[in-house]
């Protein structure tokens, strides 16, 4: 199954900050960390996320899905923001980063 993420405004305006090298580090590490956690095996392939800040979009592929997908991504949206919000310029609230869209 694929999901693509895709960025909101202020999500837009925090990942601007970043490389997309930087990026996909990021959302590898913090989407590993929750598979722990869940039963769901997750890849965020290099080739199809060359310009995510540009799109606006990072798409990922899900396999062995045994958990609601929204609870993992939800969660996955509020870790992500932490490091997100650390190079945001302004000050306030980080609010949702992105929206699933699920693609199949």
């Amino acid at each position: 199954m694929r999901v693509d993420l895709k960025f909101t405004t202020r999500g837009q305006m925090a990942i601007d900050n970043f490389d997309n090298g930087e990026l996909l580090e990021i959302f590898t590490r913090y989407i590993n960390t929750l598979m722990k956690h869940y039963a769901v095996d997750i890849s965020v392939p290099v080739d199809m996320n060359q310009n995510i800040r540009t799109e606006g979009i990072l798409k990922v592929f899900l396999e062995n899905v045994n958990c609601d997908v929204n609870t993992f991504f939800k969660e996955l949206g509020r870790d992500i923001k932490v490091p997100l919000k650390k190079r945001l310029n302004e000050t306030g609230k980080l609010d949702n980063v992105f929206k699933i869209d699920v693609i199949k």
